[in-house]
This record gives structure tokens, sequence and C-alpha cells, in this order.
């Protein structure tokens, strides 16, 4: 269920943009949806997650430019840099304390070793960046509707095959802690 809810702008994003073919328009719908996931959010749950937030940001900057300036291309560069700020986020996590992020986030339910979480934690780091650069590509080198498709279908289905990837990965290493 969460995950349909954290998808739930983008979702009527996309709806919007196939019952329209309208990009500005769809943008226009997709700033409030924003702000009512996030704040829906804050008065349930007291606290948002720093991706939710990061994203809001970007979809009010990028898609107020987009509606305000009558242009698409800034809500396409959306993807490519919240991936591009998660990359820095994850390769800048290696060097800040004893654990990467991946380990802050995962490290209490497995052990692992120190050489595993480096992997992973890097291996995150190659998906954002090849996730970021991809969205580039079909934003701009294909048309307006593959890329609404493929900003719903190609991103999700690009980070099912990952962690997908990663399991398989892991599932050599694993140790529950129980």
């Amino acid at each position: 269920m969460k995950i349909l809810f954290d998808f739930l702008p983008i979702v009527i994003f996309f709806v919007v943009y196939k019952m329209t073919g309208d990009i500005i328009l769809a943008t226009a719908v997709l700033i409030p949806a924003a702000i009512l996931q996030v704040g829906y959010t804050w008065l349930k749950y007291k606290k948002v997650e720093k991706m939710h937030l990061v994203s809001l940001i970007l979809i009010i900057l990028l898609g107020g430019a987009t509606v305000l300036m009558g242009d698409g291309d800034f809500i396409k560069w959306k993807p490519t840099i919240v991936n591009g700020l998660f990359a820095i986020v994850f390769f800048g996590s290696q060097f800040i304390g004893e654990r990467n992020i991946i380990q802050r986030m995962m490290g209490d339910k497995l052990e692992l070793p120190f050489k595993v979480w480096r992997t992973l934690n890097l291996a995150w780091v190659g998906f954002f960046i090849v996730s970021g650069l991809t969205n580039l590509y079909v934003a701009f080198t294909y048309s307006e509707e593959i890329w609404v498709d493929f900003k719903l279908f190609g991103l999700l289905g690009m980070t099912v095959v990952f962690i997908l990837l990663q399991g398989i990965y892991l599932s050599s290493h694993l140790q529950n802690k129980g």
C-alpha cells in the first residue's frame, strides 16, 4: 500500500497526461498532488522521508518552471536531478561515519561484511547514475509521450530489475540477525 501511495503523484501526472496530451496541465496537477501527499504524510506520521521532500522541492521548482514558461523540458530534468543527488549522497556516505547509507538503512536487519556493504552502496550509486542518464536520453531523444511512459514504467521497471539483481547478490552473503 505504501508503494502505491509513494507513486500516487506520478500516476496522477501520467493519467492527466494520457487524458489530455498536455504536459503543462499534467505538471500543474502534479504540483498540488505532491504537496498533498507530503502534507498528508506529515499530518499522519509527523515526519516525511527525505526522498519525498527532495522530490517535492524539485517538483515545485521544475514543475513551476514548466508551468510558468510553458516548457515541458524543465519537468523532464527532475528524475535526472533526483537520481544525481542520490548518487552523490550515497557515494559521499562512504566517507562520513563508520557506515555507508545502505548499511545505515539495512544494517539492523542484515549482518554483512564491510566489502558487501560497500559493493551494495556503490551499486546504488551506479544505478542512480544510469537511471539519470537514461532519463535524459529518453527525454531528449524520443517524443514527449514516450518519455511520459518511460517516466512511469521504464524507471519503475529499471528499479524493480535492479532490486531483484541486488537480492540475488545478497542471497549469497545473507546472514539474518533474526
